[in-house]
């Protein structure tokens, strides 16, 4: 994926189209949620290479399947404006990273629903408001004590949010901790989601 070009057989999967997902076992609190493709092989490690490894020139590609999984979660009725927000990446992340690259993602998303015709903005409208362990190795219940209470709402952005679709996106799924987390924090300043949406999800055995 030299300067972030995808071969056809690696895009090849993010072409499909976007499906509803409920981990197992699932978090109370998860909204509908669609993805696009699993988190396995070639989809894997482009994520791997756009997150952590700053081959940010993937966000175009990784953008279009987003969006569609973004439309699909959303469902808006013709001409209501579509609210993207990014999960928020930590701090230490984004000094590692050099870029919030979900908040990136989000950007481009928003750009590619508005390419389409609908009225749609990323609003990164979610801040940690404290840190949070590395979520590897913990099991569902132990990354949703983790992240509970977590994130924030920028006080200033909530009025921006309302009343629009709203759609929480990341670039991937795996115990839905993160997405619940997103949407509680959400609700506590009275904005309703409508949607999650990932370009991935990992496959998980039923615990």
């Amino acid at each position: 994926m030299p300067g972030g070009l995808i071969c056809r057989s690696c895009r090849s999967p993010l072409t499909a189209r976007p499906r509803p997902h409920r981990p197992a076992p699932c978090p109370p609190g998860l909204p509908p949620l669609w993805v696009v493709t699993d988190y396995v092989g070639a989809v894997r490690e482009l994520l791997l290479g756009f997150k952590e490894r700053g081959v940010t020139g993937l966000a175009d590609s990784l953008a279009r399947p987003l969006a569609a999984a973004t439309l699909a979660a959303a469902s808006p009725p013709i001409g209501q404006p579509v609210v993207v927000v990014p999960v928020p990446s930590q701090r230490a992340a984004v000094r590692r990273r050099g870029d919030d690259v979900v908040a990136l993602l989000a950007r481009r998303t928003a750009r590619e629903l508005r390419r389409s015709g609908v009225d749609a903005r990323a609003v990164p409208a979610l801040v940690h408001r404290r840190p949070v362990a590395d979520s590897a190795g913990l099991s569902a219940v132990e990354r949703s004590a983790n992240l509970r209470g977590a994130l924030t709402v920028v006080p200033w952005l909530a009025a921006t949010l309302c009343p629009h679709e709203v759609v929480v996106v990341d670039d991937l799924v795996t115990t839905g901790a993160t997405l619940c987390e997103a949407t509680r924090a959400l609700a506590a300043s009275g904005i309703a989601v409508a949607g999650a949406a990932t370009l991935a999800a990992t496959r998980r055995r039923c615990a």
